[in-house]
């Protein structure tokens, strides 16, 4: 994933129960939180970063989970710019 250098920063002071075990980095793009791991997460880290961080948006792709900001209410429904 290509991002604008302004848009990364690493590393993120993170409390490490938040994350699944076996978490080898946590940083931000842009707004989203993104958590990877050297071989994929499962299911289980998964619910475990939901559990943790409940009415937020978290997605797993492989070997990275992604917590997504919360839009405002102003922004539902509008497109990221």
């Amino acid at each position: 994933m290509l991002q604008a250098t302004g848009e990364i920063r690493i590393p993120e002071t993170q409390p490490t129960d938040a994350w699944p075990v076996h978490t080898k980095a946590v940083s931000y793009v842009g707004s989203a939180c993104v958590a990877e791991r050297a071989d994929d997460f499962d299911l289980d880290d998964l619910n475990l970063v939901r559990h943790r961080l409940p009415g937020r948006r978290v997605t797993l792709d492989g070997d990275v989970i992604t917590v997504w900001p919360i839009s405002s209410p102003d922004q539902a429904g509008t497109p990221a710019p």
